[in-house]
């Protein structure tokens, strides 16, 4: 999920600086949309694969035992726990 909406946000990004440099320093002699198009993709792809890693890192899920650590803890201080269990 974060690669997906990594590489949405990287290529919105790129359309608006892309669009930007286009208009400021011309197209080049590829042309307008073959330039957009690179900064678009490289923009997307650098910032997906940031959001990636990141989405991974943050998804790890905790050992079995310290989930229930965690969730002993939870209803110590009062709180329901409404999260299902493992299987």
């Amino acid at each position: 999920m974060g690669a997906v909406m990594g590489s949405l946000v990287g290529a919105t990004i790129g359309f608006i600086g892309g669009g930007f440099q286009i208009l400021r320093a011309g197209p080049g002699p590829r042309g307008a949309m073959a330039t957009l198009a690179q900064y678009m993709i490289s923009s997307g792809a650098t910032f997906g694969f940031f959001m990636s890693i990141g989405s991974v890192i943050r998804t790890e899920s905790l050992p079995h035992a310290r989930d229930e650590q965690w969730r002993a803890a939870y209803r110590a201080a009062g709180h329901r726990v409404a999260i299902a269990q493992r299987i």
